[in-house]
């Protein structure tokens, strides 16, 4: 029997980024969402810092209603946590009713999850240029290829000097020849 799943529901880490504390909390992926957002009683109930918006930002639930909740005055300024990925991100703060976070279509976008709606387990295989982690990934790609150029320069350097040893045993040799051979040939034939 198939399970009927409509949402998608995922544990992510949320720290504020002035004192660096941080909560776990469910949090919901929904495609019909523009922005990211985040519950006012959350806001309040884990102390995270208010940041007043320059306008009013009115929004209206699925139905077309105007939300319960008033018009967005504030947002927070957050660091999310998923799995490898870590970014910092701006979350309007509106009532959610029972729900902590939404990540709506912006994050969806960035990061372009596999969903297996089956498991329910989501996965960051698909990351788009937009997402972090490719930063990141590009940088440690970056210090690898660095890093091989650096052996492999060093390699170099031990190479020739592996060769220049083996040139200077060759012309010790050749000067332990000439005095051989002055050895051998008599002193009026040398001058």
């Amino acid at each position: 029997m198939f399970k009927i799943l409509r949402e998608v529901w995922l544990n992510i880490g949320v720290k504020k980024v002035d004192i660096h504390e941080g909560i776990t909390i469910k949090v919901l992926l929904d495609s019909g969402v523009t922005g990211m957002f985040m519950n006012k009683k959350t806001a309040a109930k884990h102390g995270f810092k208010l940041q007043k918006l320059e306008r009013l930002v009115t929004i209206r639930n699925v139905d077309g209603t105007n939300n319960s909740g008033e018009a967005i005055t504030h947002q927070v300024e957050v660091n999310v946590y998923y799995k490898n990925h870590i970014e910092r991100m701006r979350m309007d703060v509106c009532n959610l009713g029972k729900t902590n976070v939404i990540l709506g279509m912006p994050w969806l976008q960035a990061h372009n999850p596999e969903i297996n709606w089956e498991t329910e387990e989501v996965k960051m295989t698909r990351c788009s240029s937009l997402c972090g982690k490719n930063t990141k990934l590009e940088r440690k790609q970056k210090a690898k290829k660095e890093k091989r150029v650096a052996i492999l320069e060093e390699e170099k350097v031990v190479r020739w000097a592996v060769e220049d040893k083996e040139n200077w045993r060759r012309e010790e040799e050749i000067e332990a020849d000439h005095k051989k051979i002055e050895e051998m040939v008599p002193q009026r034939f040398l001058k």
